[in-house]
């Protein structure tokens, strides 16, 4: 927490956010969005990443979250950070549309977006683009680089 402060302090936007599916509780989770929501002022930029199990590391055979904890922590971050971006990030390929599709409308308004994030593979834009265009939702033009700490 005093790193995100100090990144505040020095100018800049703060985004920050957690992975979900490392076999924490629904307890656990909802402290995680309860302390960056208490953060004065909370983040702009929230990322909720859904774990991708990588072979060779220690969450390899971590079993999936359940698709409804997943869009029940987006909805959480909605309500907490009214005004943040909540974005869908890594595990949006694993998830599949429907559940991206409900996750947008519990609350998430922003995707990261490109081939690769990090190590895990993401969704083609073409993709991207079709399921919001799907759902109805409008793109900014004005699309940024943004580095999230």
């Amino acid at each position: 927490l005093d790193t995100l402060q100090h990144v505040r302090n020095s100018g800049m936007s703060v985004c920050c956010g957690g992975i979900v599916g490392m076999g924490e509780s629904r307890r656990q989770r909802a402290g995680l969005i309860g302390r960056l929501a208490n953060l004065t002022p909370y983040p702009e930029s929230v990322p909720i990443n859904h774990l991708v199990p990588v072979p060779g590391t220690p969450l390899a055979e971590q079993p999936g979250l359940d698709p409804f904890e997943f869009v029940r922590t987006i909805a959480v971050a909605r309500i907490t950070m009214p005004k943040a971006r909540v974005r869908l990030s890594a595990g949006r390929q694993e998830l599949g549309r429907a559940v991206q599709a409900m996750c947008f409308m519990a609350g998430a308004n922003s995707i990261f977006y490109g081939d690769k994030l990090l190590t895990t593979n993401n969704p083609e834009a073409v993709a991207d683009l079709a399921l919001l265009q799907e759902l109805g939702l409008k793109i900014k033009s004005n699309v940024t680089t943004e580095v999230c700490v």
